[in-house]
C-alpha cells in the first residue's frame, strides 16, 4: 500500500522488470510488474492500538542485502507493524560528492529488494516532492497522512553522530522516535538529549554500494550481495556500467 495517493497507471509506469528466462546466448528477459507500492498490502494494527511505522531513509544506490537486513531486525526489535524504505530525490548530504542513479531507477530497485518481504514496502515520498531531500519535511508529512500512526526514525550510529548538522532538529525530536541499529558488540553514538530513542542490535555485514557499484563495471559477480530481482533490474536497466 502506497503511502500516499498517485495518479493512475503513473505509479506503474517505473516498475521493476523480473527475469522470466535467456534466450540461447542472449540476455535474461524481463517481465514488467506493477511495483510494491501498488500491491503492499499491510495488516491492520489491533483496534486502539496505534500503529507503529518506520522510516528508513536512503539514496539506495543501489539497495543491498544489508539494508534489508537492518530494515528487517529494526521492525522485528523494535516492535513495528511496518517499516518504509523511503528512497531519496536529492540527499542533501550527497550532492556534489557523485552522480546518483536517476531517483526513478532508485526507488525501482528498492521496489524489487523489498517484493515478498512481509513488514517492508518502498516509497516515493520524497521523490514526488521533489527537491532536496530532508528528513524533517518527510516526517512532516507522513504525520499529517498516517494520523493513527507514531513514527519512528531508522538510523545507524554514523547517521545518529552527525545529527546535530541536520537541517531542523527540533521538529525531528516532536515528529518521531529513533530507533538506533548497532552492531553486535559495539555502542556507537547515540542521539544528543532531548530525543527518544531505543537501540536495536543488528547482524555486522560488511556490504558496501560503492562496492556493489565496481562489481558491476568489473563484471565481478553480485549474488548473495543484492536480492535476485534487484540484480535484474540493475542488468535490465543498464546501471553502474560507467563510472562509480
Amino acid at each position: 500500500m502506497r503511502v500516499t495517493p498517485v495518479a493512475p497507471g503513473a505509479a506503474c509506469a517505473a516498475a521493476a522488470g523480473r527475469v522470466v528466462g535467456a534466450g540461447r546466448g542472449g540476455p535474461p528477459r524481463y517481465q514488467a510488474r506493477a511495483p510494491k507500492w501498488c500491491r503492499f498490502r499491510r495488516k491492520l494494527p489491533a483496534v486502539g492500538r496505534r500503529e507503529r511505522v518506520g522510516i528508513f531513509g536512503g539514496t539506495f544506490d543501489p539497495p543491498h542485502v544489508g539494508h534489508l537486513v537492518a530494515a528487517l531486525n529494526a521492525r522485528h526489535g523494535a516492535r513495528l507493524d511496518r517499516v518504509l524504505l523511503v528512497v531519496a530525490n536529492e540527499p542533501w548530504q550527497k550532492l556534489g560528492v557523485r552522480d546518483l542513479s536517476p531517483a526513478a531507477d532508485r526507488l525501482a530497485m528498492v521496489d524489487a529488494a523489498v517484493d515478498g518481504v512481509e513488514g517492508l514496502a518502498a516509497s516515493d515520498i520524497e521523490i514526488r516532492r521533489g527537491g532536496r531531500s530532508y528528513t524533517a519535511d518527510t516526517l512532516a508529512q507522513l504525520h499529517d497522512e498516517l494520523p493513527g500512526a507514531d513514527l519512528f526514525l531508522i538510523l545507524g550510529s554514523d547517521a545518529v553522530a552527525g545529527l546535530p548538522t541536520w537541517e531542523h532538529t527540533e521538529r525531528l525530536k516532536e515528529l518521531a522516535d529513533i530507533v538506533v541499529v548497532d552492531r553486535p558488540g559495539t555502542e556507537g553514538a547515540r542521539p544528543p538529549e532531548g530525543y527518544r530513542y531505543e537501540v536495536v542490535e543488528v547482524p555486522q555485514l560488511e556490504i558496501s554500494s560503492t562496492d556493489i557499484r565496481a562489481r558491476v563495471r568489473d563484471g565481478r559477480p553480485l549474488d548473495y550481495l543484492l536480492p535476485r530481482d534487484v540484480i535484474a533490474c540493475v542488468l535490465g536497466r543498464g546501471l553502474y556500467r560507467d563510472g562509480a
